[in-house]
Order: structure tokens, then C-alpha cells, then sequence
């Protein structure tokens, strides 16, 4: 059997497409400093002043509204997923933090890292924020876009970006049975302490 040669243009099409990947994905790079100053707000739907929908529906999932929540924050990690229970309502996981959480020479000391919904963090000899500021400044985000919208800017969010996000902390409960619960605080850790968040907005701040 004959090799199969690629036309020289085929080759340099698939390194300039791979080059784009690249650079599109790669994480955004900021010198030290806090770039998400302020916490995320967190309030209750009475306060928002308008009535809000009982439920919310993705694919084969109800989202029930609990809470509103706005914040920019910094991505520390992201993570996609296609086959687990949640993917069809949420697609994406973005790991975020805000405070010194958000500053390169704090995340730089960090070993960050992402799977099976959860977000870990490791680091060498000690700590550089104490342990209970890390957990109260970082969280992990299970994002269920709200309109296609949404979806379209989702996908170009990358690891360091600075990302404004509104919408509803809600729980997801899916046709046949099934539920996953929303935190409601931002000083929790282990299952049950990731937030679920119906995204109605999404704006990436910095990107290069």
C-alpha cells in the first residue's frame, strides 16, 4: 500500500488551525495584583424586585431558582464535560476566584486542577493565603447557559480570563429523577459546595 501524501497546503492549513487553537486556549497571563477585588453578591429573589419563573428548563433538566448571584472573577480552571449526569444542562465547569485568590503571584504558588465536578488545589510546603481564605475566596462553578448566547461566549472563555456573570444559583432536577443542589454560601467545601448557576450574562472583561 502507497503512503498517502498531504498536499503542502493541507499541512500548512492544519499547523496554522492548530497554531489558532493554541493561542485562542492558551491561559491569559497578568502580572501580580488583584484583578477581582470584590466577592461575588448573592441575593435573595425577594429583593431583585421582579417576580421570578418557578422553574427554568434545559434539555431534559428543571432549574429552580433559589437565589440571585452577579461577580467578576478570575478563572482559575475550566473544565468540559459531555457524558456525566449534568452535562446536558451544564456543560462547562469554570473554577474562579476573586481577592487574593485572583492575584498571579498567590494562584502562581497553587497546584489547580479539575474533574469529576470537583475543583482541588494543592501547594508545597506551605501555604501562601491561609487555608480558610483560600476556600473563602475560590469556588468551583457548574455554568448552565441561559441562551445560545451565552453558550457561544462560554466557549471562548479560557483559564486567567476575567469574567462578569449574572443570573440565578439554582438546583437542577432531571426528567425521571435525579437532583443536584445549588450552595448557597461561599465558605463551604466538599460535595454539596460547588454553586450551579442559571447564566443569563456572561462577559469576558480582558482578553488579549
Amino acid at each position: 500500500m502507497e503512503p498517502v501524501r498531504l498536499a503542502p497546503w493541507l499541512i500548512v492549513a492544519a499547523l496554522l488551525l492548530g497554531g489558532w487553537q493554541w493561542l485562542d486556549s492558551r491561559p491569559r497571563s497578568w502580572d501580580p495584583g488583584i484583578l477581582a477585588p470584590d466577592a461575588p453578591l448573592q441575593r435573595d429573589l425577594a429583593e431583585y424586585g421582579r417576580a421570578e419563573p418557578a422553574r427554568l428548563r434545559r434539555a431534559d433538566f428543571n432549574a429552580l431558582p433559589r437565589a440571585r448571584l452577579s461577580a467578576a472573577v478570575r478563572v482559575l480552571s475550566r473544565e468540559d464535560y459531555r457524558f456525566d449526569p449534568l452535562a446536558g444542562a451544564s456543560p462547562v465547569d469554570l473554577a474562579v476566584g476573586w481577592g487574593r485568590m485572583s492575584d498571579t503571584a498567590i494562584i502562581e504558588a497553587l497546584d489547580i486542577s479539575q474533574g469529576a465536578r470537583f475543583y482541588t488545589w494543592r501547594f508545597e510546603r506551605e501555604p501562601p493565603l491561609p487555608v480558610t481564605e483560600i476556600v473563602r475566596h475560590s469556588a468551583n462553578w457548574h455554568i448552565v447557559p441561559a441562551s445560545g448566547a451565552v453558550e457561544s461566549q462560554l466557549e471562548r472563555v479560557r483559564s486567567g480570563d476575567i469574567v462578569e456573570i449574572e443570573g440565578v444559583l439554582v438546583d437542577l432536577e432531571r426528567d425521571g429523577g435525579g437532583m443536584a443542589r445549588t450552595s448557597l454560601r461561599r465558605d463551604d467545601t466538599g460535595a454539596g459546595a460547588c454553586e450551579i448557576i442559571w447564566v443569563e450574562r456572561l462577559t469576558i472583561r480582558y482578553r488579549d
